[in-house]
Formats: C-alpha cells, sequence, structure tokens
C-alpha cells in the first residue's frame, strides 16, 4: 500500500498529445519555455533600431559577399568596356581606367573582405576564449602568466605590426590575416577570463566538481559554454576593425595584387579623383557600409547578452 501514492500521481504527469498518445508534461512544458524564451528574446532584440539596421547592413553585405559570383559573373579584373566610363545603364558604377567594371570589383571586394574579418575574428574568439577560460579556471601562477602575456601583446601597435610584416614577407592576405589574429585576441581574452570568474564558483559548477567531475571537463561542459556569448559579442567587433586594416594596407599598396578588394580598388583610384569620383566613391561607401553594419550588429549583440556593459557606460557619464 505504500508504493501505490507514488504509481497512482504518475498519470498526473502525462498529458494526451494531438495523435492521442501520451507524453511528459515537463518535457512539453520545457519546450514550450525555450520557443517562449527565442521569441521573447527576439522580441527584445529587434525591438533595438540600431540592431535591426545593423543586422540589415550586415545581412546585406554577407550575401554580396557570398553570391558574388551570380552578382557579377565578369572577372573583377577583366576588360568590361572602354577606360573612365561613367554610371550607366551597361555598368552600373562606371569604368576604371583600364576599362574594368566598377560593379564587380566591388561585388567581389565583399568576398575579400568578409574573408579577412570573419577569419581575423574567429582566431580572436579561439585564442581569447582558450587563455582567458584557462587563465581565470586555473587562477594562481597560471592566470599571473597568462595575464601578462595578454598585457605584453596588447601594447603591440596592430596596424604598424601587420605593416612590418606585409613589407618584410610580402603582400599576401594569410600574412594579413596572420597578423591580425595573433594582435586581436587580448580583449577576448579578458572578457573570457572575467566570465569564468564569475561562472566557476556558482553552485551548479561546485556540484559538479564534487560529484567527480573533472576540472576540465568542468571548465568544458559547464563554464564555458555560459560565458561564451559576450566573448562571441565582443568578437563580432573585430570583422569591423580587420576589414578597415585591411583596406588600409591595400590602400598603400601593401595588399594582395592578385585579388580584388577595396582597399586596392581606392589605391587605383587615387590619381583619379576628380576624372572619375565613381572610382573612389563606390569602394569606400561599401566599406563604409560593412564596417557600419558590423559594428552596430556588435554593439547591439553586446547590449543584448552583456547589459552591465551598457549600464556601466550610462552611470559613467
Amino acid at each position: 500500500m505504500g508504493r501505490e501514492g507514488p504509481v497512482a500521481a504518475r498519470p498526473t504527469r502525462l498529458r494526451e498529445s494531438a495523435d492521442g498518445g501520451r507524453r511528459p508534461l515537463g518535457a512539453g512544458a520545457a519546450s514550450h519555455d525555450r520557443v517562449r524564451g527565442i521569441r521573447s528574446s527576439w522580441r527584445r532584440f529587434a525591438s533595438s533600431p540600431v540592431a535591426v539596421i545593423g543586422l540589415l547592413l550586415t545581412v546585406l553585405f554577407v550575401l554580396v559577399a557570398a553570391l558574388a559570383s551570380y552578382i557579377a559573373p565578369s572577372d573583377p579584373f577583366s576588360f568590361a568596356g572602354t577606360p573612365f566610363e561613367p554610371p550607366s545603364r551597361k555598368h552600373w558604377l562606371g569604368t576604371d581606367d583600364l576599362g574594368r567594371d566598377v560593379f564587380a570589383g566591388v561585388v567581389h571586394g565583399a568576398r575579400t573582405s568578409l574573408f579577412v574579418g570573419v577569419a581575423v575574428a574567429g582566431a580572436s574568439l579561439v585564442i581569447g576564449t582558450v587563455v582567458g577560460g584557462v587563465a581565470g579556471f586555473a587562477g594562481g601562477k597560471v592566470d599571473d602568466s597568462l595575464m601578462r602575456l595578454t598585457e605584453l601583446s596588447q601594447v603591440l601597435p596592430r596596424f604598424f605590426l601587420a605593416l612590418t610584416v606585409v613589407a618584410l614577407f610580402g603582400p599576401g592576405l594569410r600574412n594579413m590575416v596572420l597578423v591580425l589574429a595573433l594582435t586581436s585576441w587580448e580583449l577576448t581574452a579578458r572578457v573570457a577570463r572575467s566570465g569564468v570568474l564569475a561562472v566557476k564558483e556558482l553552485e551548479y559548477v561546485t556540484a559538479a566538481e564534487a560529484l567527480g567531475s573533472s576540472p576540465w571537463r568542468n571548465l568544458r561542459t559547464h563554464v564555458l559554454p555560459n560565458t561564451i556569448a559576450p566573448v562571441v559579442a565582443l568578437a563580432s567587433l573585430q570583422v569591423g576593425g580587420a576589414i578597415l586594416i585591411e583596406a588600409s594596407l591595400s590602400f598603400l599598396g601593401l595588399g594582395d595584387p592578385n585579388v580584388i578588394s577595396w582597399g586596392y580598388m581606392l589605391n587605383n583610384a587615387q590619381s583619379f579623383v576628380r576624372r572619375a569620383w565613381w572610382m573612389s566613391v563606390f569602394p569606400g561607401l561599401a566599406i563604409a557600409v560593412a564596417v557600419l553594419g558590423v559594428n552596430l550588429l556588435g554593439d547591439a549583440l553586446n547590449d543584448f547578452w552583456n547589459p552591465r556593459s551598457r549600464s556601466s557606460a550610462g552611470g559613467s557619464g
């Protein structure tokens, strides 16, 4: 008789599904709460005009880069018409001094900028998360050593270091991405470390340790997944900076001459600003729109996932 109570109560945890079956009420409620939480988060994110504008501009940038071969099938280095043709129906953005189509160059240049930005941001995310996560979780001498390394790397000027490496080892996207990736992870590491320090003392983390979970398993499965959101938001801000530095180096003639980029187009247009304004205006607008979009989106994600940064900024003002 002592066991009849739990057995009789068990059906109350089940409910009829649409097909006549029965499923646990807890699973359905959890799924419903998850969907409702996603919808609530999206409404909160979409309520910000800055977030919506940044998202739209970033999506436009990514789509142009991904569909460049379909939007502008012609080779951006091929001759498409007579030199210095102004924008027209045949050449929407005109032609340059060699008769190359400016529209094709702008479209295919988006692919180069997206590659550099995403590669640098991805490397910053991985390196910064590993360094900051290990430093915050291990503590002690490991933390001190990794933070000193972070400070040492932080004092290196990114642009001039990239300028030096490209000048010494020759132009190329590989060298450029490598230098930018190795000098852009410091702030990401600091944010990851602060998040780990806050999470590792929570009850569910200490309970997992008490149940025999190894420290590194605990870090991988319990700590890092709950600190990654602000790190991703910060890494997204690295995309715009990487695009600007790549464009600056290419404008100075230190980019890869075999790869079309917006900076390369600006470098080629600097001698013809008065004669053919479209050669410089449209690549410049492309850089401005892409950087503005990813920066607005990154700021919105940072405010969404790390509201304390917004409140502290408002309090300091």
